[in-house]
């Protein structure tokens, strides 16, 4: 596959993809580049809304058999006047007759930026665009079956996607079975196998930043986690703080839009310049900026102390969350298996 070209003017090389393209990988294409720079993601990268507008009315046009047929003959002025034909078509996801003030002959018409958010969401139908991958379904911030106290639940993307296409794990890896995997101590300070993470301030790989995986394992000597990548199935050894996860998380005491206390998202980045998440919610389709307080880690998932006054010392360390209590808004965190931390929703990052 060639790489993309977001300057270009031709909607394949946009999407990086061949001119025989299949509809799969035109579509998987798509969905890797809007979610790397959806604006929502990028909140302080102006050209992350160009870019994102550029990719959707690349993937509006390719998508549509009539369109993409017409584009391949006569270029862009061809596939804009498929609107004006009688049999009708249009682009998936309800964007029938093609988009406003569209019209063919007349010049070309190109995605506002509501427009590109809105085709977004509706192409994705019920799904979470920032949720599974490698094929897998499954809800937000689905995480495979792994060792470590039986978090998580479902197949393995890790074990699936090698053992389906290669043969085998990554760079010699093996797989291990239940009974080997329960051998081991638990640990509570180690993000689970198969959690879907982003990688971000990467320095000397500047551009696999934004890029998804998932872990494969975690080595406690360095420190790092071997990540595989979804696209190019590359694995590599990371620190935990170049990663994002995109694990599931209930809304909780949003004064504003109380409807949508309890409402289940996906955490798509952290803007740490507004100590926000960015949360993609199923239904509705929306993306909310919140606070850590109005976002609640689901039991299992493994957060990094943040901004704890009373005892500083623990900043910076990880541990899993047992349960939430509603009433003080607080986690019992296990830190080990000896300790467990009663800590403010506020002060517990993923």
């Amino acid at each position: 596959m060639p790489q993309p070209n977001l300057r270009s003017d031709d909607y394949y090389q946009i999407l990086g993809c061949p001119r025989n393209v299949d509809d799969k990988a035109l579509k998987k294409a798509y969905r890797k580049l809007a979610v790397k720079w959806h604006p929502d993601k990028n909140p302080d990268n102006p050209e992350a809304t160009t870019n994102f507008q550029n990719i959707s009315e690349a993937y509006a046009c390719l998508s549509d058999t009539k369109k993409r047929n017409l584009y391949n003959q006569y270029g862009k002025e061809g596939a804009n006047a498929a609107d004006q034909m009688p049999e009708g078509g249009g682009c998936p996801g309800g964007f029938h007759g093609g988009f406003p003030g569209g019209g063919g002959g007349g010049g070309m018409h190109h995605m506002s930026p509501d427009e590109a958010r809105h085709f977004f969401a509706e192409s994705f139908g019920g799904s979470d665009p920032f949720g599974g991958m490698f094929g897998g379904g499954g809800g937000p911030g689905m995480r495979s079956s792994m060792g470590g106290g039986g978090r998580g639940g479902g197949a393995d993307p890790i074990q699936m996607m090698f053992s389906q296409q290669m043969g085998g794990m990554p760079g010699g890896m093996h797989s291990m079975t239940g009974r080997q995997q329960s051998h081991r101590a638990p640990r509570y300070d180690a993000i689970p196998r198969g959690t879907i993470v982003s990688l971000k301030g990467l320095v000397n790989k500047a551009d696999l930043n934004g890029e998804r995986g998932a872990i494969h394992k975690y080595n406690p000597e360095s420190g790092r986690y071997a990540v595989v990548l979804e696209d190019t199935e590359e694995t590599l050894s990371v620190k935990a703080d170049n990663i994002l996860q995109h694990v599931q998380v209930k809304l909780h005491d949003i004064q504003s839009q109380q409807e949508l206390n309890g409402k289940s998202g996906t955490i798509i980045t952290w803007c740490p310049n507004k100590e926000r998440y960015n949360i993609y919610l199923v239904a509705p389709k929306k993306i909310l900026s919140l606070r850590p307080n109005n976002v609640i880690l689901q039991s299992g998932t493994v957060a990094q102390i943040s901004g704890l006054l009373s005892k500083p010392e623990l900043n910076g360390k990880w541990g899993t969350i047992k349960e939430w209590i509603k009433e003080s808004n607080r986690y019992n965190v296990q830190m080990s298996a000896q300790q467990i931390l009663r800590l403010k929703a506020e002060n517990m990052r993923v």
